[in-house]
């Protein structure tokens, strides 16, 4: 009996879902054409990105607003709870429908995994949400190999140990291919991390290219505000009545291994061929500038389905709050039906 109500429930929770996506389609459509002279065509394929954005974003405002509550309920001090709700109507949904038109023309999926993640922080001077909407792994070889001068056929990235064999082979006189060569000596027992490489392989050999990356090379790209949740290192938590520090392990390594791949796949290592580069090209570019301004500021990285996601949640400006006790989180409260969850987003589409 249970089992046939909870298929009913995610039945109804998936029609709810696609029916308010449908109406944010069309909302994105009639907002981006808005600012355009002429008659704005969305393919079928675009369609069922945008309502992929939706859905996404919309469960992202959900994990959110519980972790807002969740925070505020564990502040001592309640003045520096955040007492803005994450829910549609407090989101700047003008240039979210610019952002999402523009990925959807791209081809990004939001669907698909560690393509593209809808990241919300709070815009102060507006009293709003603004979602970034920023490529993951995946989104950034698709850019990459969209907008390349020449695509190429591999492109292979590793992390170097201590114990590994690791020799750049380069052009010179005698070798016409740039390669290397590259052994695991002991894969259980490899000793400490010192860099990586990409190697990035083309139809014409001549033309591949190897980046070699030192360790320090990796740790000056380290966000100023990377956290031990995911770098490693020490972080402080509340025992009784005083701070203790502890060591967090983090995700050390995927974290370099994210580094490395962003400089391999950057437009720097595969150019980027100017007769394609297009409008929907050059509004994601600007809006990295916005978002290296937010990342300057904060950087927190979200690991989610086993992967760590390149994306950056944070508020802004930044507010650093006193120091203070951490107190048992509230307990969860049972799901809402999909009609109360409607009632509560505030998203009039």
């Amino acid at each position: 009996m249970n089992e046939v109500k909870t298929r009913k429930e995610i039945k109804s929770t998936e029609v709810t879902e696609l029916a308010m996506s449908e109406r944010f389609t069309d909302m994105v459509i009639k907002e981006f054409g808005s600012n355009l002279t002429g008659q704005i065509r969305v393919t079928d394929y675009q369609r069922q990105l945008i309502q992929g954005y939706f859905i996404c974003t919309d469960r992202t405002l959900q994990k959110s607003e519980k972790d807002r509550l969740r925070k505020n309920a564990n502040n001592k001090d309640h003045k520096y709870d955040n007492k803005l709700e994450f829910s549609w109507k407090n989101i700047n949904l003008h240039d979210l429908t610019l952002d999402v038109m523009n990925c959807a023309k791209m081809g990004l999926d939001m669907m698909q995994d560690n393509h593209l993640y809808a990241i919300p922080y709070k815009n102060h001077k507006e009293q709003k949400y603004d979602i970034e909407l920023m490529p993951g792994y995946n989104g950034i070889q698709y850019i990459a190999e969209k907008y390349a001068v020449e695509k190429p056929i591999s492109v292979h990235c590793e992390l170097v140990y201590s114990t590994d064999d690791f020799s750049p082979l380069k052009k010179n006189k005698d070798n016409n291919v740039e390669s290397y060569d590259f052994k695991i000596n002991n894969a259980f027992a490899r000793g400490e991390l010192i860099g990586g490489f990409g190697y990035i392989e083309y139809i014409d050999q001549l033309k591949n290219k190897l980046i070699v990356m030192t360790l320090k090379d990796i740790l000056k790209r380290k966000p100023l505000y990377a956290t031990a949740q995911f770098w490693g290192g020490t972080s402080k938590k509340w025992v009784g009545d005083k701070q203790v520090e502890t060591k967090v392990e983090g995700w050390y390594e995927e974290m370099c291994l994210k580094t490395i791949k962003r400089e391999v796949y950057s437009a720097k290592n595969i150019p980027r061929d100017p007769k394609k580069i297009d409008d929907n090209y050059q509004h994601m570019k600007m809006k990295e500038a916005k978002q290296a301004e937010a990342l300057a500021q904060a950087e927190v990285d979200i690991k989610a389905n086993g992967e760590i996601i390149d994306t950056t949640a944070i508020e802004h400006p930044v507010i650093q709050e006193p120091k203070k006790k951490q107190e048992p989180a509230p307990e969860s409260k049972p799901e809402e039906k999909p009609e109360e969850t409607v009632k509560k987003t505030g998203a009039n589409f």
